[in-house]
C-alpha cells in the first residue's frame, strides 16, 4: 500500500516515531510486570503501536528508516528464535511425531479456510492457513519456565512442538508464498540451504585452522570493539541478504542465521546469548512489534469482531487440535499421559503471534491478503497469546487443587 505525497508530508518524523516507539517499549514490560504478567508485554507493544500509529491518532510512523528497522528486530527476533532452538527436537520419533501433527494441521487450516473462501487464490489461501498453525515458541519460553515445567515431560512436549512450529511455518512461506511453481520453490530453497552450508562450514573451518582463535575473540569481546557481536550481526546480514537475493523471505535467512550460530559458538560461547538478547529485545525486537501494531487497523477489526473470534477458534483447532489428537492416539515413547497435560499442551502450542506477523505482512506485501484482514489476523494471534497460557495455567491451577 502507497502513501500520498501529503500523507508523507504530514507523516512524524524517525525521531519522532522513535521517540514514542521507545516511550511505548519502556511503559509495555512496566504494565505487563503492575498487571502481574496477566497481560503479555508483547501484546502490550501491539496494542499500544496500534493506538499511536497512522490508524490511531497517528503520532507514530515508518518513515525516516523506522521501516528498516523493524526489519532489523524482525531478523533478530527470528535470529534468536533458531538459535535457542535444539536440532534434537527435531528428530527421533517425537520429533516426527511433531512434524506429522503440523502437517497434519496445515491441512485442516487449509480445508477450514478453502471451505470459508473458495473463489481466493490457492496461494492466498495457503498464507491465512500458514498463519493458522504456528508456535510463538520465543513467547512460551519465559512463560513454560516461570511455571517450573520445562524439565518436566510437558515441557519436553512444548519445545517439541514449539520447535516444529516455528520451523514449519518458515520453510512453507519459502515454498508456498511465492509466484513461483512449487518444483521451482523446493528447488530454490534447496539452493539456499547449499548456501547456508558454505556459510555455516567456512566459520567452523577457519576456527579449527586457527588455534588461538578463542583467545583473540575473547580480547576483542569487551571495550569499544565487541568484535564477535558484530561478527554476529554480519552472519544474520548476510543469510538475510542471501535470502533475499533468492528472493525468499528474510525470516528464513535470520532462522538459518540463529541455526548456524549455535552450531558455532553455542557450547564454546554461551556468554554471546546475552549480548545478543541484550540488543534484540532491549532494542530491535520491541520496535519490530510497535510498528507492526501500528499496522492493524482497529476499525476494520472492530466491523467484523465475529471474524476476530473466528480466527482464535481457528487456531485453537488448526494447531491445538492435531497437537492433542496426536499426543492422546500416536505413541512415540514420551505421550503425556494425563489428560489435563494433553489439553495444556494443545494450548502451548496453538499461542502463537510472531509468525503471524510476519505471515501477514509477507502476504500483504506480495497482494495475497487484505491489510482488514491481516489487521484481524494479528488481532487474533494476540489473543491467543493473552488468552491460551492463561487457560492452560488454570488447568495446572485446578489439577493440583483436586488433587488430596
Amino acid at each position: 500500500m502507497t502513501l500520498s505525497a501529503e500523507a508523507l508530508s504530514d507523516s512524524p518524523s524517525a525521531i519522532v516515531s522513535l521517540f514514542w516507539i521507545a516511550v511505548v517499549a519502556v511503559l509495555a514490560p512496566i504494565a505487563s510486570r503492575l498487571l502481574r504478567g496477566f497481560i503479555p508485554a508483547v501484546v502490550i507493544l501491539l496494542v499500544l503501536g496500534m493506538l499511536l500509529g497512522p490508524n490511531g491518532i497517528g503520532i507514530t510512523g515508518t518513515a525516516g528508516g523506522v521501516d528498516l528497522l523493524s526489519e532489523l528486530g524482525l531478523g533478530m527476533l527470528f535470529l534468536l528464535a533458531g538459535y535457542e532452538l535444539d536440532p534434537r527436537l527435531l528428530g527421533g520419533k517425537p520429533g516426527r511425531v511433531a512434524w506429522l501433527t503440523w502437517l497434519a494441521g496445515l491441512l485442516l487450516a487449509l480445508g477450514m479456510v478453502w471451505l470459508v473462501a473458495r473463489g481466493d487464490s490457492f496461494t492466498a489461501l495457503v498464507a491465512v492457513a500458514i498463519a493458522l498453525t504456528s508456535t510463538a515458541l520465543g513467547t512460551l519460553l519465559p512463560i513454560v519456565k516461570q511455571d517450573g515445567v520445562l524439565d518436566q515431560p510437558l515441557g519436553r512436549a512444548v519445545l517439541a512442538h514449539g520447535a516444529v512450529g516455528e520451523l514449519g511455518p518458515v520453510l512453507a512461506m519459502s515454498v508456498l508464498l511465492t509466484s513461483r511453481s512449487p518444483v521451482a520453490a523446493v528447488v530454490v530453497l534447496a539452493l539456499f540451504l547449499a548456501a547456508a552450508g558454505v556459510i555455516a562450514v567456512v566459520p567452523r573451518r577457519l576456527l579449527d585452522r586457527f588455534a588461538g582463535s578463542g583467545g583473540f575473540f575473547a580480547e576483542m569481546w569487551a571495550g569499544t570493539t565487541q568484535l564477535p557481536v558484530r561478527l554476529v550481526f554480519l552472519l544474520l546480514l548476510i543469510l538475510m541478504a542471501v535470502a533475499e537475493t533468492f528472493d525468499l523471505d528474510i525470516v528464513l535467512g535470520a532462522f538459518a542465521a540463529g541455526l548456524i550460530l549455535r552450531s558455532l559458538i553455542a557450547e564454546t560461547h554461551p556468554e554471546i546469548e546475552h549480548s545478543l538478547e541484550t540488543i534484540g529485545f532491549g532494542l530491535l525486537i520491541p520496535i519490530f512489534f510497535v510498528v507492526s501494531g501500528m499496522g492493524i487497523d482497529p476499525a476494520a477489526v472492530a466491523r467484523n469482531p465475529v471474524m476476530w473470534i473466528v480466527f482464535v477458534l481457528a487456531i485453537a483447532l488448526a494447531r491445538g487440535l492435531p497437537v492433542w489428537a496426536g499426543e492422546r492416539f500416536v505413541a512415540h515413547g514420551e505421550n503425556l499421559e494425563s489428560a489435563h497435560e494433553r489439553a495444556q499442551l494443545a494450548l502451548y502450542a496453538a499461542t502463537g503471534l510472531p509468525i503471524i506477523v510476519a505471515v501477514t505482512q509477507v502476504a500483504t506485501g506480495a497482494g495475497l491478503m487484505s491489510d482488514a484482514l491481516a489487521s484481524t489476523l494479528v488481532a487474533a494471534g494476540a489473543t491467543t497469546v493473552l488468552l491460551f497460557p492463561l487457560a492452560a495455567k488454570a488447568i495446572a491451577r485446578s489439577t493440583a487443587a483436586a488433587r488430596p
